[in-house]
């Protein structure tokens, strides 16, 4: 999975980056940048069905995160249309919060290299480790190190643990399920629930942290030092 690096004026906007990527990104973001208060989410609810779809697998999701989704659809399946909105109202602020450099070179360091769209999988991957792990990740990202699918990837030299770009897409698949329609009758629901929330600022600019080349090796064990000891060659004398 060597990918080149982010550019580091990517993103200078957040709705200016929405506008210049690919579909997929915008269907993933733009949720972000239009949380409201005026619903009543069950931040505990949520993180009890990510964990029971992902128990027993320690972030093992198999190819692109497919087995912790179906899980997941097959769950978001059993509740209601407002519900999938919810869970997918909570996907996207969770997985906006991830949205940093120093996440970034995590993954970059895991899947020796992250483009914009396997940095979205990833986050999506991070969620599905659930909610001990997604607060270590967000408290330090070098804590992946202590992750066991983190640390049989380093061992197996596999790049693609944690990128579970199937877990992106559950909330619409059980959407379609329940409701009958197709992906569009989802987005088309949650741009509704997007217009109705109050105070959205549309030019919101992410915080992104520190900026720095991912490149950099010397950089890259001062910021990730365990993360940096499983994936990089030991630096030379």
């Amino acid at each position: 999975m060597t990918e080149p690096r982010p550019t580091p004026a990517s993103p200078h906007n957040a709705s200016q980056w929405l506008l210049a990527t690919d579909a997929r990104v915008d269907r993933h973001e733009w949720c972000r940048l239009a949380v409201g208060d005026s619903r009543a989410v069950d931040v505990d609810e949520f993180w009890a069905v990510v964990e029971s779809a992902g128990a027993g697998l320690d972030g093992r999701y198999g190819d692109d995160g497919e087995a912790v989704a179906a899980a997941l659809v097959t769950r978001l399946a059993a509740t209601s249309p407002e519900g999938i909105l919810e869970f997918q109202e909570l996907f996207d602020q969770l997985h906006g919060a991830l949205y940093r450099w120093d996440v970034w070179a995590a993954a970059y360091l895991i899947g020796g290299g992250c483009s914009d769209d396997s940095f979205i999988d990833f986050r999506a991957g991070v969620i599905a480790l659930g909610r001990e792990w997604y607060e270590r990740v967000l408290a330090s990202p070098d804590a992946l190190a202590d992750q066991p699918a983190v640390r049989q990837a380093a061992a197996e030299d596999d790049d693609g643990a944690l990128f579970a770009e199937s877990v992106n897409y559950v909330a619409s698949e059980a959407y379609e399920q329940v409701t009958g329609g197709d992906d569009d009758a989802f987005y088309e629901a949650m741009k509704t629930r997007q217009h109705a929330a109050v105070g959205i600022d549309e030019a919101h600019e992410p915080d992104m942290g520190e900026n720095f080349d991912f490149d950099n090796d010397d950089e890259m064990r001062r910021r990730l030092p365990r993360l940096a000891e499983l994936f990089l060659r030991p630096a030379e004398d």
